[in-house]
């Protein structure tokens, strides 16, 4: 469907999900799913700025109801990805190279902050569940599944703010992790990123297994910063 001069792909299908299922992720709901494939479009460049977001044709070609959609371009909002004017059609933006940068650094120091505290805090049933979610990760990487290790690496991420047993920080770190997924989760289309996310990993549960909260830290920090830099090696500005 071409829209502005810009041809919008159908949206893909969702995954087959079974809740329950190690490492499987529950059903995503329809604005999600819209959100995660607007945003794939407008990082990739497909969408480009300035492209006008009609909610009844979005409704349309995700057979969806607009609530949804509205939704989709409220969270799109958040990310800087699309301009929301109240009483008009939202538009596509793209945010600068400064503002996702700092929203890079911001996520940067809470990850570092959850990581330090899960390696003073995180109990052994704790450490266990990490692990498996970790060790889930490392053949999907193997597979080339980008779209899989991101849902996966999602849960990793969870695994470890749970660790740290501070719900307050928990919740500044999902809030500020779910804007710059758009971001943070296309550098994972860059050539051999899955194996050293995987690898980076590796080194943060190490330290937060063997209760080293400096060391976790410091490797969470740098985890954080290689991702800033793979997503502009992937969308460079």
């Amino acid at each position: 469907m071409a829209k502005n001069g810009v041809t919008m792909r159908p949206p893909a299908a969702p995954p087959a999900e079974t809740a329950g299922e190690p490492g499987v992720p529950a059903p995503r709901t329809h604005a999600e799913r819209l959100r995660l494939q607007l945003a794939d479009d407008i990082v990739s460049g497909e969408l480009a700025p300035g492209v006008v977001l009609d909610e009844m044709e979005l409704a349309r070609r995700f057979q969806v109801s607009r609530t949804p959609v509205r939704e989709a371009i409220r969270q799109l909002g958040a990310s800087g990805l699309v301009d929301v004017r109240p009483h008009r059609s939202a538009v596509v933006a793209r945010p600068s190279r400064g503002q996702v940068l700092g929203m890079f650094e911001a996520l940067r120091e809470l990850e570092a902050l959850c990581a330090g505290f899960a390696a003073e805090r995180m109990t052994k049933p704790e450490q266990a569940e990490l692990l498996r979610v970790h060790r889930s990760l490392k053949p999907v990487a193997k597979a080339g599944d980008s779209q899989r290790y991101h849902e996966i690496n999602e849960q990793f991420h969870a695994a470890i703010w749970v660790g740290a047993h501070n719900v307050y920080l928990a919740k500044l770190t999902t809030e500020t992790r779910a804007r710059i997924t758009p971001f943070s989760r296309a550098q994972f289309r860059n050539m051999g990123r899955l194996a050293k996310s995987h690898a980076e990993h590796e080194a943060v549960v190490a330290a937060i297994c063997k209760g080293q909260s400096a060391e976790a830290v410091a490797l969470m920090k740098a985890h954080i910063g290689y991702v800033h830099d793979a997503y502009v090696g992937y969308r460079p500005e």
